[in-house]
């Protein structure tokens, strides 16, 4: 299992504008290198990592992508994002349930909770639209390009979007966690994580396999 430490990156403000959000993480973020290829027949791999960090009030999240194949059809909550180009993030607060939060290159939400991947739902728009996104893409949708493609997201997630789970503070806490980087649609379909899956088959939903995160008191 990885461990990564994720440090408290605002002390005072509540809620940071996004571009102080992007320049705190390029400074003091954590960096995760989602680079594990699980599958060897889906063996591209564009080269991805995001930066991580916390505040008062939300969790911070800023991924890099550096692609070859791109695309941003889906631009409602709850549509099929992880067809897109798209980046995720899965969080197990409790043994009781995780979070999926999958988002596309023009940050476009899917986010879901439940025990597996055949028992969950997906949530309610109005918490989804909670969810802060600043894409350096824009929000434009747009259909598949074969280039060389680079961009950048943030998000910022307030603790109660965690519906299920009392957050009031991260300081100390140890939660279990993925970060992936996919594209089911995409010409050339690939499935990258942080921390490796022991499936035959692709599955992000398995958190048996997340990793360890530990918030800096």
């Amino acid at each position: 299992m990885k461990t990564a430490t994720v440090p408290k990156i605002f002390d005072r403000e509540t809620r940071p504008g996004l571009k102080d959000v992007s320049r705190k993480l390029d400074l003091y973020g954590a960096q995760i290198d989602i680079d594990t290829i699980n599958w060897p027949q889906f063996d591209y791999a564009p080269k991805v990592k995001t930066l991580l960090g916390y505040g008062n009030k939300e969790l911070y999240l800023k991924y890099f992508v550096d692609d070859k194949y791109f695309v941003a059809r889906n631009k409602e909550t709850n549509q099929n994002i992880y067809e897109d180009s798209c980046v995720e993030f899965f969080v197990a607060p409790s043994d009781d349930g995780y979070y999926n939060f999958e988002i596309n290159a023009i940050g476009a939400c899917l986010m879901g909770f439940g025990p597996s991947k055949e028992d969950r739902e997906r949530v309610n728009p109005e918490i989804v639209s909670k969810i802060r996104r600043l894409s350096s893409f824009g929000k434009k949708a747009q259909e598949e390009e074969i280039r060389d493609v680079q961009w950048n997201i943030v998000i910022a997630i307030p603790f109660g979007v965690f519906f299920n789970h009392q957050i009031k503070d991260l300081s100390g806490c140890q939660i279990k966690a993925n970060f992936y980087k996919c594209g089911n649609r995409l010409s050339v379909p690939h499935y990258l994580s942080w921390n490796p899956i022991t499936t035959e088959k692709p599955n992000f939903h398995k958190p048996e396999n997340f990793g360890l995160l530990v918030f800096q008191k």
